[in-house]
């Protein structure tokens, strides 16, 4: 499991990368080259997908990174450069996709996409969706955008699949209910939106049930309620099952971060408790599959009094 990220020290002020790769099967840590940084402080994310050989990273530091030969090599300038990463990335088997976003009030409508074949990246047409944080997933076909949410506070139900083979949008139907901030995986079949905040009465609340999009009817459904809803938390495909875990949810009017998760079945369309995982509740992990179990690692506390990052991690085997 490689982890890539950008550290800031706040006195003196400085800002640097930090990789390192963990290995379940000696459960060992190593550090890593941390690659093509840039000196002094930027504002601004980092993405990162894995092409089955590289590590492509793209933001504040936008580069390639190789395991066996632990070299880094410098990506050419996106055409979307000047930015924070996008908020939606992705990894197509041949492409790495990003769209909308931004960095400090910016809600992007745009899009690019690079190809390490030719290291050549190319801008995206202009979609039908307006500028936004959104959810999404890639299907194997298409890159599918649901909801999200714009620095105004406007939430979406809205949704658009972008076909890299025809370089093409076209909208799909509407999510039932505006959603931001949802987690969004594909099970082969349906693409899962799992959690977030929906709008009523004006005001932000707790969506407790998700939907699922199946693009051959080009439909949504509802999913069985979790109980509790979240923002923030993490997920994972195993092939059968859907893990969540992390996050925060409202307890008596105030935000706390859980210590477990659930699993959700499609075949049986129903959820069931995780156990209670050995680490402190928290928002944002690093969540990779294995093959066989989740690794959670990091994450932080936002938002409250004593904001937090932990760099502790625990996996899961169902």
């Amino acid at each position: 499991m490689l982890i890539f990220g950008r550290v800031s020290r706040p006195i003196p002020a400085r800002d640097f990368d930090v990789l390192g790769a963990y290995r379940p099967t000696g459960n060992t840590w190593r550090r890593l080259p941390s690659g093509p940084g840039r000196k002094g402080a930027f504002e601004g994310s980092e993405a990162a997908v894995w092409t089955g050989k590289e590590m492509l990273t793209w933001g504040v530091t936008t580069g390639a990174f190789n395991p066996l030969t632990r070299h880094w090599r410098t990506l050419p300038a996106s055409p979307i450069a000047g930015r924070a990463a996008p908020t939606l990335v992705v990894w197509t088997g041949r492409q790495m996709i990003g769209w909308g976003g931004g960095c400090c009030g910016e809600a992007a409508a745009d899009g690019a996409a690079y190809s390490p074949k030719t290291n050549s990246w190319q801008k995206l047409p202009a979609g039908p969706l307006a500028g936004r944080y959104a959810s999404g997933a890639w299907t194997g076909r298409d890159l599918i955008i649901a909801g999200g949410s714009n620095p105004e506070g406007k939430v979406f139900a809205d949704a658009a699949a972008y076909a890299p083979a025809t370089n093409s949008w076209r909208r799909i139907a509407g999510l039932p209910i505006p959603l931001t901030g949802a987690v969004a995986t594909w099970d082969g079949r349906e693409l899962l939106l799992i959690g977030g905040q929906t709008t009523a009465a004006g005001r932000l609340r707790l969506a407790t049930r998700g939907f699922a999009y199946n693009p051959a009817a080009n439909r949504w459904r509802r999913l069985p309620s979790m109980g509790q809803g979240r923002v923030g938390q993490t997920a994972v495909w195993t092939g059968h099952q859907l893990l969540i875990w992390g996050g925060q949810t409202l307890h008596a009017g105030k935000w706390v971060a859980p210590a477990h998760g659930a699993a959700f079945s499609p075949t049986r369309n129903r959820w069931s408790p995780l156990p209670t995982s050995p680490l402190r509740g928290r928002v944002a992990p690093t969540t990779v599959w294995t093959g066989h179990q989740m690794i959670i690692w990091g994450g932080g506390l936002i938002g409250s009094a004593t904001p937090q990052s932990f760099n502790d991690g625990a996996a899961y085997t169902p």
